[in-house]
């Protein structure tokens, strides 16, 4: 099953490792640092059109990306479980 992060992207749910609030986990220095070391290695793709609310870490046979959306995390665990 596939989930849906916004703009055209949706990704493989078995891929996904953390999907994370990005208010939440940017005002630490250690959440900080993982994105910014994930986007020196070219980690990151932004699929937000808006304000990034969230974060989704996915790894696919051994590459890990990093998707940037402007769905809340409570909105697309909503969508991945199948409710309203």
């Amino acid at each position: 099953m596939y989930l849906h992060l916004g703009g055209d992207k949706a990704v493989d749910m078995r891929d996904i490792i953390a999907l994370l609030d990005m208010d939440n986990t940017t005002i630490t220095a250690r959440g900080r640092k993982f994105l910014n070391e994930a986007g020196k290695r070219g980690e990151i793709y932004d699929v937000s059109d808006d304000l990034p609310r969230s974060y989704i870490i996915t790894q696919s046979n051994g590459i890990s990306r990093v998707y940037i959306s402007s769905l809340t995390p409570q909105t697309l665990i909503k969508r991945a479980l199948g409710k309203k």
